[in-house]
């Protein structure tokens, strides 16, 4: 396969469709392409550590399909990336034939699946940056330097409730997760105990600090909200005042 895309890249006049086995043709008003074998390049906006690197795809992989397109097309695509990144061009364009996912520019930054709807994935899916950094091995700790100290400045935390809405906190890398609750309480109404947060599929207790989920201003925490049992209604006077127990207490 790496030879089809090797010709599809000197003929950019349209004419490679008899070169690579019918991907050149076009699908849905576009062209499509066979799948690229190398990876985009691209730089942090900060070091990121391969942790931060995870929960960030893991961020992603967990919200994509909740909000547009369709759950097997985007397990095709992770499937694909994972592959892509292993170096396994050929397993990852088997899964993309498999699922009939369109490739108009020969990466899975866009695509499209066979009913036409759009997928799109983001830089940090399918390549590490180059600005990546090692995580610090505890058995070693002189191998690297000490990590900053948690930024005290606020910023606001994107907050997703399982009722479908999204709101933002004003936090700080300090807080924890019960001061968060308690605002989100006092904002929203919500009960506290009845609040259960979770980030990159880890249920977050009340004494976890933010700098300790290693989150960043663009992550998403998710919040489960369990619904509140209505208070049970009081006994009419009636009902207190004729039943055999208070009867026969007052009679005592």
């Amino acid at each position: 396969m790496g030879g089809c895309v090797g010709r599809e890249r000197e003929d950019t006049q349209g004419h490679g469709a008899s070169r690579t086995g019918g991907r050149g043709h076009r699908t849905r008003g576009g062209r499509n392409e066979p799948l690229k074998k190398d990876r985009p390049k691209w730089k942090s906006d900060y070091p990121m550590t391969e942790g931060q690197l995870r929960s960030k795809r893991d961020e992603f992989w967990d919200t994509a399909p909740a909000f547009e397109g369709r759950k097997e097309i985007w397990d095709a695509l992770k499937a694909a990336a994972v592959a892509l990144e292993c170096n396994d061009h050929e397993l990852a364009q088997a899964i993309v034939d498999g699922a009939s996912i369109t490739l108009p520019h020969g990466t899975l930054t866009e695509c499209y699946d066979e009913l036409g709807n759009r997928y799109q994935l983001p830089v940090y899916c399918l390549a590490p940056p180059i600005n990546l950094i090692s995580e610090r091995s505890d058995e070693d700790p002189s191998d690297s330097p000490e990590p900053p100290a948690a930024p005290k400045k606020e910023f606001q935390l994107k907050v997703r409730l399982s009722t479908g809405k999204d709101l933002r906190l004003s936090a700080s890398m300090a807080d924890t997760i019960g001061q968060l609750k308690k605002q989100l309480q006092a904002q929203e109404d919500i009960d506290s105990t009845h609040q259960r947060w979770f980030f990159s599929g880890k249920l977050l207790t009340d004494k976890t600090r933010l700098q300790d989920t290693k989150i960043q201003k663009d992550f998403v925490i998710q919040v489960i909200v369990n619904p509140q049992a209505p208070p049970a209604p009081l006994p009419s006077p009636t009902a207190v005042a004729s039943s055999p127990t208070d009867t026969s207490t007052a009679s005592n």
